[in-house]
């Protein structure tokens, strides 16, 4: 659990490197990856961990990670681009809502009424904290504009997201999480590279590079693979909704941006589905 909630804050300070950074997000995303697989690829040079690659259709099924995690970060970021963050954040935090509905199909995991709880209390908390009302959110889908290419491809990286924590949970039961990082990263860089030019603003974002690669690209997935191995999707999809929470301290903290009544009151709340998911796997552990 503490790996998973560690990899989440991290997680949540990549809105203010890619702010800072000042390059479009596919470069971020290209060379943090080539970074991190240089890193990960060190990794494999001992033997042990040579031994553990799998081999065939083992190998084929963990390669779908690549694919699906950039299409949960493309569709999110074009839902940012062309809708309001509000719509965006919303539409992809639908995740944890199927998942919940997704996880007993395909885990087999019991979906149980603190679970229940947890997604009501931190899906109501992300809506007070956005501060969108359910008329508005459908006026925009009704609309037929530019929030309605936003607002489905929000609904698309939700969907992404939901499949990923699902696929997380399976292949981190049989694969080692170095092994799952270089795997997705590696692939990500290869779908990329086509769209990616060698330019000097490159060399301003150099640090920008290093941190994602290190930091975004390399410890906190291999903490939250880790932590998969242990945690049930329903729990790690719920403790998701702390990221935009982490991301507007965060935000307050280093690029002063103020946080109003409804982001404390939104806020609390899906901190209260925190406290319940991890309450509730606490006390499944000492059973």
């Amino acid at each position: 659990m503490l790996s998973i909630l560690v990899a989440i804050f991290l997680w949540s300070s990549l809105p203010i490197v890619i702010r800072l950074s000042g390059v479009p997000v596919h470069e971020l995303i290209f060379f943090s990856c080539v970074i991190s697989s240089a890193i990960m690829g060190s990794a494999f040079i001992p033997k042990r961990f040579r031994v553990g690659i799998p081999k065939g259709k083992a190998l084929a099924s963990l390669l779908v990670l690549g694919p699906i995690s950039l299409v949960n970060s493309f569709s999110f970021f074009y839902a940012y681009k062309n809708t309001s963050v509000a719509n965006a954040v919303l539409t992809h935090y639908t995740a944890p809502v199927l998942v919940a509905f997704l996880a007993p199909v395909f885990l087999k995991e019991r979906l149980t009424a603190k679970i229940l709880l947890a997604v009501a209390a931190a899906s109501a908390g992300l809506w007070i904290m956005l501060g969108i009302s359910v008329g508005q959110f459908i006026e925009f889908i009704v609309a037929g504009d530019r929030n309605t290419g936003g607002i489905l491809a929000g609904l698309l990286s939700g969907f992404a997201y939901a499949v990923l924590v699902i696929l997380c949970r399976i292949f981190a039961q049989s694969f080692h999480p170095l092994l799952m990082t270089f795997s997705q990263n590696i692939v990500i860089a290869l779908l990329l590279l086509p769209f990616v030019e060698i330019h000097q603003g490159l060399l301003s974002a150099l640090w920008a590079f290093i941190v994602m690669g290190v930091v975004h690209s390399t410890i906190a997935p291999v903490l939250y693979f880790r932590g998969m191995k242990q945690v049930t999707a329903n729990r790690a999809a719920i403790l998701g909704y702390l990221e935009p929470v982490c991301a507007i301290l965060l935000g307050f903290a280093f690029l002063g941006e103020g946080i109003d009544y409804r982001t404390i009151i939104g806020g609390v709340m899906i901190l209260f589905s925190g406290y319940l998911t991890v309450k509730d796997y606490g006390d499944r552990e000492r059973c």
